[in-house]
C-alpha cells in the first residue's frame, strides 16, 4: 500500500517537472529576448543613473517588437511551411486505399460537413407502431429524381457494426429526437444497450 502511495507521488512530482521545466524555459528564452531588445532602446531613453535608480530591464517597445516578430513567424509558417506541408500529404492520403471513405465518414461525424446530426424515429409499419431510429441525411431528394417530394433519406445504422442502410421514406413517418447525435449513434450501435446521457443542452 504504503509504495503504491509512493509510486504515485514520484509520477505526479515527475509528470509536474515534465510540464514546468518546458514552460519555465519558455519564459526564460522570452525574457532574455526582451531585456536583449530593450537594451539599446533604454541607452537611448534614459540616462545610465535613471536606470540604475529605476531598476527598468525591459522596454514597452519591446514586447511590441515581439509580437510582431512571433506574429510574422508564426504567418510565414503557416503559409510557406504547414500549409503546403498538408497540401501535399493530403493529395498522397487520397491516393491511400479507403482513406477517402474512411475521412467522408468521420468528417460525417464531427467535420465541419456533419450530417448524422439530425436523429429521427422513422414509423416503419405503423399498423404494428414499429420503429427504427436513424438520421436524417439529405432532405432534398431532387438530384435523385425530380418527382420525388414529401420524402427525405434516413440513414439507419446497424448494431455492433458500422454498417447501415439508407432509406428514403415520407416526411410523414419521422419524429425528430431531441438529443445529442453522438449518444443516438452510441445507442444505435449499442444495441440499445448504452444508455444516453443527457447533455446540458438538453437539460435546458
Amino acid at each position: 500500500m504504503k509504495n503504491g502511495i509512493l509510486r504515485g507521488i514520484a509520477g505526479y512530482t515527475l509528470n509536474g517537472v515534465l510540464i514546468t521545466v518546458p514552460i519555465a524555459i519558455v519564459f526564460y528564452i522570452i525574457y532574455k529576448i526582451l531585456v536583449w531588445l530593450s537594451t539599446p532602446l533604454l541607452n537611448v531613453l534614459y540616462t545610465k543613473e535613471e536606470l540604475d535608480r529605476t531598476g527598468t530591464e525591459i522596454s514597452p517597445l519591446s514586447i511590441f517588437l515581439l509580437l510582431v516578430f512571433l506574429f510574422l513567424m508564426g504567418y510565414l509558417g503557416t503559409k510557406l511551411i504547414s500549409d503546403p506541408i498538408k497540401r501535399r500529404l493530403g493529395r498522397w492520403l487520397e491516393k491511400v486505399p479507403f482513406y477517402k471513405s474512411l475521412k467522408d465518414l468521420i468528417d460525417a461525424f464531427v467535420g465541419s460537413k456533419k450530417r448524422f446530426n439530425k436523429p429521427v424515429l422513422v414509423k416503419i409499419n405503423p399498423q404494428q407502431e414499429l420503429e427504427m431510429i436513424g438520421f436524417v441525411t439529405d432532405e432534398d431528394l431532387t438530384e435523385l429524381a425530380d418527382e420525388i417530394e414529401g420524402k427525405v433519406a434516413v440513414y439507419f445504422p446497424m448494431s455492433y457494426s458500422f454498417s447501415g442502410h439508407l432509406v428514403v421514406v415520407p416526411k410523414k413517418n419521422v419524429t425528430p429526437i431531441d438529443r445529442n447525435s453522438v449518444e443516438i449513434m452510441k445507442y444505435i450501435v449499442s444495441g440499445g444497450i448504452v444508455e444516453i446521457e443527457k447533455a446540458e443542452d438538453d437539460e435546458k
